[in-house]
């Protein structure tokens, strides 16, 4: 008899509710439920709305019962942000990674300790956003007086059906906070920085069972939705991925982290995986072509776009990890900005950005091959970003190596997998 088992998957721009089990040793998924997320403007900040994401986890669950017997569900989100708690309550708003709230506390982060420093500890590429500056930017407001907890999105909502708080490894280490030698929270950066040493309790593996929700177990499975969909991935053996999404997340599984002078200079990542450190660069992915699309043609739908990106002859690029492409009011003009020469047409715009991700990828590439040493043949591409063809032959093109794209939910596969193991040990 089968056993059944919910992912929660929630990326920045939509989630899902999947129901897998296992039949002849292999994946069987049903979807249950998909419903939108983005940011929401509030008091000139960017939020999410998290009571809106919880009542969808909730939704969700509620369709997925009604259909099947759960023995286990587990929830993934993007990295870095997460809800602060005075005991069982909110301390609102939730802000979101893309809010600029943490440009003016960076540089006092630095002096108290320097990048470097924090890179040889942690080994986390800098973003703005990462929950290091987030937090110092809420001690600075005044917002950490009380805080009993901070709870990262996935175990913030797991906390709202269970009633367990919990830290699980390969979110936390998003954030830069997390030593990569030992896996646990590190004191000297919470020291240097003045942050409350209470709110950085043990940090709890992949796998483990948290509680129960309706007598269903609730496992935390790699909550940082890149660290699941890695463990998604059908590899034969290790070579590069790109996780493709409103970020692509391009890397490869490593024993250990790699904190080298020339690794803290392109701005790479060690974040956790599941038994290995995802060594890892993010790129701004299908966030470049979700907002021209919502600026040129939000009617249009992608397979149209691609075909006018196709027949596009436009040539110039941008960089498209540029601070300008982060969060801008209008990334149209954004692109108008850092071309010399304006595109003239929809496919224009597309094609530049088509082909500017390309080369990211393949810069990307050549990066992880000078800084690990190894040669590789192939990258294998999942996400919603693999089944763009077209992007992917430019991929192949520019870099060289061979794609291979798998149009699969990954980050649902990897989070049942882990649900699945949990069970079964």
């Amino acid at each position: 008899m089968s056993k059944y088992y919910l992912a929660i998957d929630i990326g920045a721009s939509s989630g899902r509710h999947i129901v897998g089990w296992m039949e002849n040793g292999e994946w069987q998924t049903d979807e249950m439920y998909r419903f939108p997320n983005g940011v929401t403007e509030l008091d000139g900040h960017l939020t999410w709305d998290i009571e809106s994401l919880t009542a969808h986890v909730r939704e969700g669950i509620e369709r997925a019962r009604a259909k099947y017997d759960l023995t286990s569900l587990a929830i993934d989100t993007w990295g870095v942000d997460y809800v602060l708690m005075k005991g069982d309550e909110e301390v609102m708003p939730c802000y979101a990674y893309r809010d600029s709230r943490t440009e003016a506390v960076i540089s006092e982060v630095h002096k108290l300790i320097s990048f470097t420093r924090l890179y040889r500890h942690t080994g986390i590429q800098f973003q703005p956003f990462n929950t290091l500056y987030q937090l110092y930017a809420d001690k600075k407001a005044g917002r950490l007086e009380g805080v009993t907890d901070y709870l990262m999105i996935p175990e913030y909502l797991l906390y709202k059906l269970c009633g367990v708080k919990a830290h699980e490894y390969t979110n936390a280490t998003t954030g830069g906070l997390v030593n990569a030698k030992t896996g646990e929270f590190d004191k000297d950066i919470i020291e240097a920085t003045g942050l409350p040493g209470h709110l950085f309790g043990e940090l709890a593996q992949p796998g483990a069972v948290i509680g129960e929700y309706k007598g269903i177990k609730c496992v935390l499975c790699a909550t940082h939705d890149t660290a699941s969909a890695v463990e998604g991935i059908p590899m034969d053996e290790d070579q590069p991925y790109i996780s493709s999404g409103t970020w692509s997340l391009l890397g490869v599984k490593s024993p250990e982290a790699i904190t080298n002078a020339g690794s803290e200079l392109a701005n790479w990542s060690n974040e956790g995986g599941v038994g290995y450190i995802r060594y890892q660069k993010n790129i701004m992915g299908m966030w470049l072509v979700n907002r021209l699309r919502d600026c040129l043609c939000p009617d249009k739908d992608f397979d149209e776009i691609v075909a006018e990106a196709e027949a596009s002859r436009f040539e110039e690029t941008v960089d498209a990890n540029a601070k300008d492409f982060l969060a801008p009011e209008n990334m149209k003009e954004a692109f108008d900005n850092a071309l010399s020469m304006k595109p003239q047409t929809v496919g224009d715009y597309f094609r530049c950005a088509y082909r500017s991700l390309a080369l990211s990828y393949m810069n990307a590439v050549q990066e992880l091959q000078h800084n690990t040493g190894n040669h590789y043949e192939e990258i294998y591409i999942v996400g919603g970003g693999a089944k763009n063809a077209f992007l992917n032959k430019l991929t192949e093109d520019a870099s060289g190596k061979k794609v291979i794209a798998l149009p699969i939910e990954a980050t649902a596969l990897g989070n049942l997998k882990i649900q699945y193991e949990a069970d079964n040990r």
